[in-house]
């Protein structure tokens, strides 16, 4: 079986292979951490963004969208602490030359712990069968034992350090438990810096004086900034939400792992405002309704869990992340967050103009607290990719390579294929794609062998393939496969329409959410 780490390599090569994902600017050797998103990729990362929009404000009255600028007045960083605190613990190794995140690495050395201790666990199932006792068996055995200790002390260490910005302390860690730099196999490490990761750009001739500005590192501030004016145009009631879907640009330093950490990405955000002293009420329910989101698209509840903070952000009493299981390992799509009153009360005091929440049943003013649901769409796209990705044995000893999308996300929904280029059968094919055309995005496709031609929209996660035969063209019936099961059925022209707009509906997923 393949390793993770191969699967991963055959999911970049599929991206580029098949118009998903390609380097930012290859024809100049590409621009580190930037990338593109090609025709089928458009077409993926289009429709989560959709399905999460529609989410938000279809689902929810109370929750309403807008899109704010990537440029804003440079005191909003000021206030929301990203000029002061918005840093990465950064140290190089000498002799690589290369540089890594302090708190990455000391992740990716608990990391191994907990492989060890899975390694322990997995040889005593084959040897014990049936009868195996996974939680008693973690309890009693020594090795076990001794690697859940050791990673016990350095998670308290490691969360100590976090908490009181301890970069001498962080290094330390490195040193005692002695990890090696993974290009040199070295431990020649420089001490930890803090770097910020905000790209700063002038606005205005310097004749006139410049200003210096920030390409925003998060969508949230503009959302913040805004409240007030929505609340107000809106006339909307505490608690209400407002969603936003934007760019947004990190310095990152350590940028790896394809396009889960890049410094150009997109963010989809709400920020849900609510009367102090509720906030921990609905921190738990959009906890809740986020996971059925990610559920609802059926790749496997054990493919997600809730990761709870062990730092807390200075502005937060409570926060959450939901992890996914990539190629690589849980890795985290989405934060559920509680930051309090800090954001609006501190653009309040930096801005001087008074942006407090007027309650009419209360007849009282108060500074709302936000509980923020962030969630990155390249990462969410990432996810869903490795999900999809699948290589199939078939009964004739051939392989194909499937991408089993949820048929509402696949980028195209139907490909037409006439089953020769003659005898009218392009013609009824064209006729068909041109009924469906508004409904669906369609492909057309009469090259190769019928055989060849569903390979190929295997490989872009085609939900349905009709093929148009010289039958149709007196029973007005095709033959419809179905990609993930390959089954074949004749149906009428006339009822393509129904089959495949119920299948490829976003509805069905919002009722799963909608749940209650």
């Amino acid at each position: 079986m393949a390793s993770q780490e191969d699967v991963f390599k055959k999911l970049i090569a599929h991206s580029k292979e098949y118009g998903f994902v390609f380097p930012s600017s290859e024809i100049y050797d590409g621009l580190g951490a930037v990338y593109d998103y090609g025709q089928n990729g458009v077409e993926l990362k289009n429709n989560i963004k959709k399905y999460w929009w529609d989410s938000m404000v279809l689902l929810h009255e109370n929750v309403v969208g807008i899109d704010a600028a990537i440029f804003m007045h440079p005191t909003t960083w000021k206030a929301s602490g990203h000029v002061d605190a918005f840093n990465d613990p950064l140290i190089d190794n000498k002799d690589s030359k290369k540089r890594y995140r302090a708190d990455v690495l000391i992740e990716d050395l608990m990391a191994k712990y907990d492989e060890k201790i899975n390694k322990e666990v997995e040889k005593a199932a084959k040897r014990f069968g049936d009868s195996f006792d996974a939680e008693l068996f973690k309890q009693t055995n020594p090795r076990v034992l001794e690697n859940s200790a050791k990673k016990n002390e350095i998670h308290t260490r490691f969360v100590k350090a976090l908490n009181d910005s301890d970069l001498a302390e962080l290094k330390q860690i490195i040193v005692d438990y002695e990890v090696v730099c993974p290009i040199s196999g070295t431990k020649n490490w420089t001490d930890v810096r803090q770097f910020n990761l905000m790209f700063s750009t002038e606005m205005g001739s310097t004749a006139d004086g410049a200003l210096t500005v920030y390409l925003r590192p998060e969508t949230a501030q503009g959302i913040f900034v805004n409240y007030l004016n929505v609340q107000k145009t809106g006339r909307m009631r505490i608690p209400f939400g407002i969603a936003q879907i934007g760019k947004a640009f990190r310095n990152e330093i350590v940028a790896r792992q394809f396009i889960f950490r890049m410094r150009e990405f997109e963010q989809m955000e709400m920020q849900f405002f609510v009367k102090p002293g509720t906030e921990l009420e609905y921190f738990n329910k959009w906890k809740e309704t986020r996971m059925k989101w990610h559920k609802a698209l059926g790749f496997g509840d054990n493919k997600y869990r809730f990761h709870d903070h062990d730092k807390l952000a200075h502005y937060a009493n409570a926060a959450t992340d939901i992890e996914f299981e990539m190629p690589f390992g849980f890795k985290e799509v989405e934060g559920i967050h509680s930051r309090t009153d800090f954001d609006l009360s501190s653009h309040e005091k930096y801005s001087g103009k008074n942006i407090k929440y007027f309650d009419p049943e209360i007849n009282e003013s108060y500074t709302p607290y936000v509980v923020e649901t962030s969630i990155g769409v390249d990462r969410m796209f990432l996810s869903v990719m490795a999900s999809a990705y699948q290589e199939e044995a078939l009964e004739n000893g051939e392989t194909r390579v499937v991408l089993k999308f949820p048929s509402a996300l696949a980028p195209v929904k139907l490909c037409v294929m006439p089953l020769v280029k003659k005898d009218g059968l392009p013609e009824l094919a064209r006729q068909i794609i041109d009924d469906l055309k508004f409904d669906f995005k369609c492909a057309y496709d009469e090259k190769d062998s019928i055989g060849k031609r569903y390979r190929r929209q295997d490989a872009i996660g085609t939900p349905f393939c009709v093929t148009v035969d010289h039958d149709s063209l007196n029973d007005n019936c095709v033959t419809i496969r179905h990609r993930d099961t390959m089954q074949q059925e004749r149906v009428k022209i006339s009822d393509l329409e129904n089959i495949i707009g119920k299948a490829v509906s976003m509805k069905e997923l919002f009722k799963k959410i909608a749940e209650k």
